[in-house]
Parts: C-alpha cells; structure tokens; sequence
C-alpha cells in the first residue's frame, strides 16, 4: 500500500465529492455526502473523514489536500459579502453608480443595473492625480485619507478597497493610502486595485477590487475554519484551493485574493476533463458536467481549456459569455471559459404561467432534494424524471446508500406536470427531460457553434452525477460522434482537483505601439513578474526546478477596443516582428481575416508562473475480450431518449468491466456514483483506463 495519498474535495449544491488518490499508482477512490449548504466546512470534513475511513487510512498518510469551493460564488450571488467603503480619486467616487451601459437585452428599456457593490454614501474621493503616462499631476493628500478612512470605520465597514485614477501605471498612491489606513483603523482590511488587478479600464478594475474586498471576511473565515480542522487531524497537511483559471493556490494566498475562487468547482471540472481526454487520445474535447443543481460546459482545444478575457457573477448569474454581460459584476482574473444553467439533476420541474413545461434554475438541492429522496421535497426533478422511465436503478443510487422512492417521483411529476397538462406520467417525465436536454444543447452550441468551432469534430466529455444520463442524447443532436464518459463520473471534477498545477497570474497595463516596442523596458517587466512568481511559489513548497513561466501579451489594431492574447517569444531585437506576426495569426483565427497594413499595440503584459505539481501515472484496468458478458448483471425495461414506451436494456455493472469489451445500446451502466445510458444505435467500448467510449453513430 502506498504510504502517500492526496484528496480532493468539491462542493457542489447538492453533493459534496471527494476522491483519495494513491500517489504512487494513480488509483483513486471515490466519496459522496450530502452537502450542508450552512456549514459547507461541515460537509469538507465528513467526506475528508469518510475517504480515510473507507481505505483504513491515517491523516498522517495524507500530503495535501485540494479544495474546490462554491462559497466565494454563493457570497456574491446571496448579497452576503461584507460592506465595504471606496476611497477613489476625487471626482470618480460615482464610478459604482455610473458602472457602464451595457445591458443584457439591448431593447429592454425597463432593465435595472444589478446594485452598486458600493454603497454610495460609503464612497469618498481624495485629492490626488497620477496621470496615464505616471506622472504626479496632484500629490496624494495624506490628511484625507485619514479623514476618510476613520469616516468609513465609523460607518461600520468591514474592508476598504483604494481604486485611484491610473493606479495600474504607478501604485505609489495606492501603497500609501493603504499604509494610511491600516494605521488609522489597525485590523480592517484593505484593498489596493493596483495589487488586484493592475489594468486600465477604471470601472473593471474597481469592480474586481471590490468583489475581492466583499469577500474577504467570509472566504477568509471559512478557509480559516478549514486550516484549523484540518490542524486538528493532521498539523502537516498542506491545504490548496482550486482558482477560477484552472490552477491551484495556498490556502494564505486563497484567504488574500479570494476572487480567484469564484468559479472554483467548475473549473476543477474542465481540468479533469482535459487530464482523461488526453489519457484517452483526445486532445479536442467538449466537457459537459451535469450535477445536482446545474449543468456546465467548456471546450478544449489541443489539450488547453479556453480562457475568459473576463467574466461576471452577481445575483442573476456566473456568465463568461457575451450573452449575458451585463447581469452581474465584471471581474477581471483568469478564468476558464465556460457557460453554466440551471439544468441539473436536483433542478425542479414545473408548468409556467404560460402554460409551458419549464425545467430550473430553481433546484430541490441537498434539502430537502429531489421527491424520491423521501426527505420532504414535493417537487418534481430531472432525478425523478429519469427515475420514472426506468433509468436509475432505486436500489443502487449511490451503490444503495440511498435508496429511491419511484413512487414518490412518480407522485411528484403526476401533481405538479402530469394532471396540469393532461399527459400520462412516463410521458410527463420524458417531456422533462427533452426540455432540460434542449436547454443543455443551447449551452453546448454556446460554447462552441458560437465561437466559431464546429463541434462535430469534437469529443464530448460527460460527467457529474447526471451527465452520463444525458450525454447519448445530447451528442445524436449536435452531431458529435463520440461521448467519454470516465470512470466515477460523480467526482469526476474532485479528480481534477488533483491533476492540476500551482498557478500565480500576473498582468500589468503596457500600451505601447509594437514598431516603437521598448524591448528592454518589456524584459524588466517580465523579469519582475518571474522574481515575485519565484518567491511565492518557492513559500507554497514548490522546488525551484519546478517552477515555469509563460509569458505573453494582450495586443490589438491601434484604437481598438478589444484584445488578443499571444505568446511572447524570446527578448530579442525582432521581437516586435514576431509579436505582429502572432497578432494576425490570432486575429485572422478569431475573426476571419487580418491586414499586416494597420499598426498594432500592446495593450497588457502577462505571467503565468506554473508550479509543476507531478502527476502519478494512472493504472490501466485488466485487458479482456470483446465481450461484456462478465458484467451483464440483470435486464430491465427502460423507455430510451426518441422513443414512445419502454424496451428491454442490458444492465452493466461498471466495475466488472475490462479493457476491450464492447457492447451496444440500448443498455445502462450503473455504478456507484452515476448511471450512463447507451440509447439503440449506440456502440460502447472500453479502453485501456477504464473509459466509456460511446460510439453515437
């Protein structure tokens, strides 16, 4: 038995995932408990617990421990961040209130901006002017922000957060006035924008400030919380949190920057898939994630998730897609581009005042959830939709932990479905699931027809609890061929908590035409970034000949508006070549064409500092022959996406599988934490890792 093991544990809304890996083989261990959505550290614990339990493990055999978490999104989306105060340059303390104009609906004249993160009477503007180029127009007036700090401390605010004209081109402003505060109100904390997100573009900059100010006595108490449990059990364990861009960070850094963590979960989820897809031979990949309360998706293109250029989460959504810009916060950190409803399988089911069927956002949750729990809830889900037609098995949800009533399911959908629109139950049921797989394709095409990719060409990468469920169904109506779905699908996203490297980003605002490129002056910049990079990542435990770094740039046509990011090459004298060169490679890519007759600029310069974190290598299942027989457990009638009534389906045990087997559909799957449906006309295989690789046809 290996002596050195890593757990990963994801927070979702209705389930709390965990998986214990051996470090030396690879092999790893799957956990499931209900989450507890007012302690979510409560859940942390109990799977932590559970997965050393389940393998007789100590705490002193666990290294580090990985954490993806929804409680930085669920502060922001509940309004439960703290009350901050603004000290911005005078003039500019209404930038909350004027924020900017653009609208989720053009034509929607009654739209009603999301509320100011800042309070106005809470905002104060100071005297001071560094202008674009840094220079000192007007010196900082010490005396006022000592005034306006002890003002705000009087009113009760819990962080400040400093947000001065240009501050991206010189911070010394900033610096002071926080020095400022901290002595005039010792304990309260403060922001600097020039710290959090050093670019141009005032109110962008202010805003990502701010959510990171609102989040930091909440985030900070809970990953403190965590730090100290943990303590309890295992004084060595290191804690590492999963950030929006894919990468993980140390605990200190999370409790200090805690809007990197915003899409934490779901980027856990995009970072495994990426691991199996390549695994598998796969290096184009859409992944599709369907847990207890929503439904996400991202693509991969030659083994890298997309990046966001920025990204919005407030009360409406969590949107990196211009659909929906301007329903929330924009936040300017790295993050994976991905698109996220309310379609999961705790997501209700209900009739609107039109008289349509409607699934979501509204989910059942972890409590009470869905109606065939038999815990309370009277409200019919996607869960009990694919329970009534035969597709979960009641007394292996959860490998029989937690057996399934149909005939509350079936109740559920008859009172709230069936009788209001005079359809038989099965019938209702199945209408339930079209509508939630109707609206899981619009964010499949979202996230690739709508960015200039032709999914067909794609694999789609199906996990979560209900994303095995969903994903025949989902590929035969865009074409795409193939579906893989990996070993425990459930805490698929858990895994990628453990596949993944440390990863500091660093940005700095640069503008400078690339002909007039100060070669010298961008190499000082860089050699900055690598220096503090080096630091942080030698302080999380990282060894020196672990530590990378990519370098690159945000560029455009002169006066545009918008930006590319291309690679930065080697510093050398026709640098500004290459960097044009890159620039209409990128633009022709995004856009369709490019001119070599239009000056360009840089706009940002960029660090990624990658701590490599080493990868063990997974263990291939047994080698078998082409038949499945070994794991046919049992028959049942299931009714099949397209189809009128039900038909007889193999059932597969998933873990008496090997490498080799193939069968074809119509059968399912089952395992102890998801269920994969293979509809008539479907093919399965089993690869060398265990992989599902369903052939659509």
């Amino acid at each position: 038995m290996s002596e050195s093991y890593r757990i990963g544990i994801d927070i979702g809304g209705t389930f709390t995932d965990a998986v214990v890996m051996e470090e030396e083989t690879g092999d790893f261990h799957p956990v499931k408990v209900s989450s507890t959505p007012d302690d979510p550290s409560r859940a942390f614990m109990e799977a932590y617990t559970r997965g050393l339990d389940n393998q007789g493990l100590t705490s002193e055999q666990v290294r580090f421990v990985v954490h993806g978490t929804t409680v930085a999104t669920n502060t922001i989306i509940q309004q439960k961040g703290a009350r901050i105060g603004l000290i911005a340059s005078e003039g500019f303390s209404d930038l909350f209130e004027i924020a900017w104009q653009i609208r989720p609906n053009l034509y929607d004249l009654n739209y009603d901006k999301p509320p100011p993160l800042v309070l106005r009477h809470l905002c104060i503007g100071v005297p001071e002017r560094i202008d674009a180029r840094g220079t000192v127009l007007v010196p900082l007036d010490e005396t006022a922000v000592d005034r306006a700090a002890r003002q705000l401390e009087k009113d009760r605010v819990e962080a400040i957060l400093v947000c001065f004209l240009h501050a991206y081109r010189d911070p010394t402003h900033e610096r002071r006035a926080a020095q400022i505060i901290s002595d005039a109100c010792p304990g309260l904390p403060v922001c600097i924008s020039s710290d959090v997100c050093p670019e141009y573009r005032e109110y962008t900059r202010a805003s990502t400030t701010a959510v990171n100010a609102a989040l930091l006595p909440a985030v900070g108490a809970y990953v403190e919380r965590l730090e100290d449990r943990l303590g309890k059990v295992n004084p060595g364990t290191g804690l590492f949190l999963m950030t929006s861009g894919g990468g993980i960070i140390a605990s200190g850094t999370a409790r200090q920057q805690p809007v990197q963590l915003i899409e934490s979960g779901p980027a856990a989820g995009v970072i495994a898939a990426s691991y199996i897809g390549q695994l598998a031979g796969f290096d184009n990949l859409i992944a599709l994630d369907i847990g207890g309360t929503t439904a996400k998706a991202a693509l991969i293109e030659n083994g890298q998730p997309r990046l966001a250029a920025e990204f919005e989460v407030g009360d409406a959504a969590v949107a990196t897609t211009t659909r929906d810009k301007g329903q929330g916060y924009p936040v300017k950190t790295p993050v994976i581009d991905l698109v996220e409803i309310g379609s999961g399988g705790g997501s209700i089911g209900h009739v609107d005042p039109g008289g349509a069927l409607a699934v979501g956002p509204q989910s059942a949750g972890a409590a009470p959830g869905p109606a065939c729990y038999g815990k309370g809830g009277m409200e019919p889900t996607l869960t009990d939709a694919n329970l009534v037609l035969g597709r979960l098995n009641p007394d292996y949800f959860l490998g029989g932990e937690l057996p399934l009533d149909t005939s509350l399911a079936k109740r559920a959908i008859e009172r709230r479905i069936a009788t209001p629109l005079d359809l038989p139950v099965e019938d209702a049921a199945d209408g339930l699931i079209e509508i939630a797989n109707a609206n899981m394709t619009g964010i499949l095409q979202l996230v690739s027809v709508q960015k200039g990719v032709d999914p067909r060409g794609f694999v789609l990468v199906a996990f979560g609890g209900a994303g095995p469920v969903h994903a025949a169904a989902l590929a035969k109506a865009l074409q795409i061929g193939t579906v893989l779905v990996p070993p425990s699908p459930g805490v698929t996203t858990a895994l990628g908590l453990l596949v993944t490297d440390l990863r500091h980003d660093y940005v700095r605002t640069y503008i400078s035409g690339t002909d007039e490129l100060d070669v010298s002056g961008l190499s000082h910049i860089y050699r900055e970034f690598e220096a503090d990079a080096t630091r942080l990542l030698l302080s999380e435990g990282v060894s020196r000949s672990d530590v990378q770094f990519v370098r690159e740039a945000d560029m455009r046509y002169t006066g545009q508006s918008y930006e590319l990011r291309v690679p930065v090459g080697r510093m050398s004298d026709d640098l500004p070549r290459k960097l044009n060169a890159a620039f209409f490679t990128a633009h022709r890519r995004q856009y369709g064409f490019a001119t070599r007759d239009e000056p360009t600029e840089i706009v940002n310069v960029r660090l990624c500092a990658v701590g490599a974190v080493p990868r063990p290598s997974r263990r291939q299942v047994p080698i078998g022959g082409p038949s499945a027989q070994a794991a046919l457990k049992a028959e049942r009638n299931v009714r099949m996406p397209g189809h009128a009534g039900r038909a007889p389906a193999s059932i597969y045990d998933r873990y008496r599988l090997e490498a080799n087997n193939n069968f074809p559909g119509p059968a399912v799957v089952e395992e102890f934490d998801s269920t994969t449906l293979v509809p008539p006309g479907c093919t399965v295989n089993v690869d060398d890792y265990g992989n599902l690789v369903i052939d659509v046809g």
